[in-house]
């Protein structure tokens, strides 16, 4: 076995050291990793899309040419525009107490109304919660609900108490979340949070990926719709209700089964419950 004598660091980079590599005395050098490639430098469309008409407004007085002031003012113009058009989508903005005898129609038949302009009629998000007080879990999904009926107004949050909605309703099962759009269940979760603490962050990212709640719709420049037009004096630009946030994480949903016929009572299994509206 060859010995390297001491006072020779083999790790170095140095010229009899790669004598000493030639001969096999050394071990080859690792090869350096390659340097990862910069980040591409940020487009004027990505460097304004985190600022509000009002700070667009006092950017584009500061800017540095003619093209740049266009190219800001056309931004903030677009701006104005989506959150006129969203602030016009808030219908609702808070949470429903509705009874059983109003659940066809504030659920079912709310569900089918589509928004004023909306070409696709893709009908309205309704997310029915049904509840029971004293219910730990329950009673923190309450205030998540009251949260996200806040942040997304244009979906409509109805509540109810669990066994006033459906008889005989297993604590179990409570929290139940219903999602409805353009008359169909798109998805039913029961006992949301009885596994384990949930974050207002799942319950979102749940009605975002069942469809209950709208993503909001941004447009770079030049890509507005026609019949866009905004007026500053008749939009407020800070107003919560124009903001739209997301969530990406996992969550417990579960695809809306078609099971039919009332559980028994005192029954925990997983069969859905006849809703008889």
């Amino acid at each position: 076995m060859t010995t390297v004598g001491p006072g020779i660091n083999a790790s170095e980079d140095t010229e009899f050291n790669d004598a000493l590599r030639k001969h096999g005395i050394l071990p080859q050098l690792e090869p350096t990793p390659p340097s990862p490639s910069p980040p591409p430098s940020p487009t004027l469309d990505d460097l304004l899309d985190d600022f509000t008409p009002k700070e667009l407004q006092e950017i584009s007085e500061d800017a540095y040419d003619d093209d740049a002031e266009r190219v800001i003012a056309e931004y903030r113009r677009q701006r104005l525009a989506e959150m006129q058009r969203d602030q016009k989508r808030a219908r609702f903005g808070r949470v429903y107490p509705i009874g059983r005898e109003d659940y066809t129609r504030e659920v079912t038949e709310a569900s089918l109304v589509h928004e004023d302009g909306d070409a696709k009629e893709s009908g309205t998000g309704v997310v029915c919660f049904l509840y029971k007080d004293g219910i730990v879990h329950s009673d923190q999904a309450t205030e998540h609900i009251r949260t996200l009926a806040t942040r997304h107004p244009r979906t409509k949050f109805v509540s109810i108490v669990g066994d006033k909605c459906i008889p005989n309703l297993p604590d179990a099962r409570i929290p139940m979340i219903i999602i409805y759009r353009k008359g169909n269940i798109l998805n039913q979760v029961m006992a949301w949070g009885a596994d384990r603490p949930r974050q207002i962050e799942e319950l979102e990212a749940l009605l975002m990926v069942s469809g209950a709640v709208d993503l909001p719709e941004r447009r770079r420049p030049g890509e507005a719709q026609r019949g866009d037009d905004p007026s500053d004096d008749e939009f407020d630009e800070d107003d919560p209700s124009a903001h739209m946030r997301s969530a990406a994480t996992s969550t417990n949903a579960r695809a809306p089964k078609n099971v039919r016929g009332p559980a028994k009572k005192g029954d925990d299994s997983d069969s859905d419950f006849e809703f008889d509206m």
